[in-house]
């Protein structure tokens, strides 16, 4: 029996919805055992020339069907592995789709099957926003001083322009290794979008507060003096995750007091209060290797997206208890928009010869892109 979250989007995740073809009539209110029929009919007439990638994100109907599961880290490294694949059917969001094109081999061709699952982070830093910045930074004289480095959770704009000036890419898996790669280049580091995973990554690195700055792109100069610019190791972008930003010191209260002796493992979206509550953080992985390694009888609560929790909290039972930090469930709505009726629809089209929705970056800023995700790649 699987759960159904439904989405509750705020302001932000609107903004992120883009414009896309609308399902047609035939794949509405279908029946979940006639589309899991059909689905695998598509994939067994399609054969090894469909690669199906799904993030941990996934609601529990979409994922069942993907040949790779795994984080923004994993399935981009994936890809390499099926050089016979004609088509990757990235069950994700639009960024993800986007590095999986660059990533992949000439003849193959990448589709999201909703082009409205956006990210309402990797939306909060805009190309020009980043132009901008960069270019107050050399008005200041510091942009020589700054290496920038983006979480894979951005545009292929934003790491386009990051490749370009020398920068790299990060997960949450390699970001602490992506941070010391970058300030073994230059002093200081110019983070985005996420700011919450940036301060708490240094800080476990052993860099204190005072040297980290939040910069505004919607203010001048990033709202900061030369002088906090200055003295700064760490040029934090505003931006934040809507899911992880939900999760709050108080709930970790909540939590030991309801179940003594739990432990705490979130991501490291969260905020900084949040991390130091917790017992331990980490990317996606880290969560499912720690729960999964834990001795019998371990009671969890895990701060990520609740579709990734729920499927654990079912996977380690009745051996160990996983329950959710939040317990309403934090949903990544705009991951929710891909839909069993969308891969559906997708995988017809492409046994009909016909490519729909498929993700094409541009030639210009593929090239440096691909630069800056093969370091992200070459980093542990």
């Amino acid at each position: 029996m699987t759960t159904t979250f439904l989405p509750v989007l705020n302001e932000v995740e609107k903004a992120s919805i883009r414009e896309r073809q609308p399902l047609p009539e035939a794949y509405l209110n279908l029946p979940d055992d006639e589309m899991a029929l059909r689905i695998a009919a598509a994939r067994a007439a399609l054969g090894d020339r469909l690669v199906i990638l799904g993030h941990h994100y996934q609601r529990d109907e979409v994922i069942r069907f993907a040949d790779h599961t795994g984080d923004s880290f994993k399935l981009a490294r994936s890809i390499a592995r099926h050089p016979r694949a004609d088509y990757i059917v990235f069950c994700g969001v639009h960024f993800m789709a986007e590095s999986a094109d660059v990533l992949a081999l000439p003849h193959q061709k990448i589709i999201l099957p909703d082009l409205a699952a956006g990210c309402s982070m990797a939306d909060m830093a805009a190309p020009d926003q980043l132009e901008t910045c960069w270019a107050e930074l050399q008005q200041l004289g510091l942009a020589s001083r700054v290496v920038p480095i983006t979480y894979i959770n951005s545009a292929v704009s934003i790491k386009s322009f990051v490749g370009e000036q020398g920068g790299g890419i990060c997960t949450s898996a390699n970001a602490a290794a992506s941070l010391a790669w970058g300030w073994q280049r230059k002093e200081k580091i110019l983070f985005l979008p996420d700011q919450h995973l940036g301060r708490n990554t240094a800080w476990r690195m052993g860099v204190p507060l005072d040297r980290m700055v939040v910069w505004d792109p919607h203010e001048p100069f990033g709202g900061l003096t030369r002088n906090q610019i200055e003295r700064a190791s760490l040029i934090l972008w505003k931006g934040h995750c809507s899911v992880h930003v939900r999760f709050t010191a108080a709930q970790i209260e909540q939590v030991r007091r309801e179940h003594p002796g739990i432990r705490v493992i979130v991501h490291p979206e969260v905020p900084f209060d949040v991390l130091q509550a917790a017992d331990d953080s980490g990317s996606t992985e880290h969560i499912l290797k720690s729960v999964r390694e834990s001795p019998a009888g371990s009671i969890w609560a895990v701060g990520t997206e609740v579709h990734l929790v729920h499927r654990l909290a079912e996977e380690v039972a009745p051996a160990k208890t996983v329950v959710s930090l939040d317990r309403f469930g934090c949903l990544c709505s705009t991951m929710f928009r891909v839909s069993p009726n969308h891969l559906l629809w997708v995988l017809d089209a492409l046994v009909d010869g016909e490519v729909v929705n498929e993700i094409v970056v541009p030639d210009e800023q593929k090239k440096w892109a691909k630069i800056a995700l093969d370091r992200m790649l070459s980093i542990h």
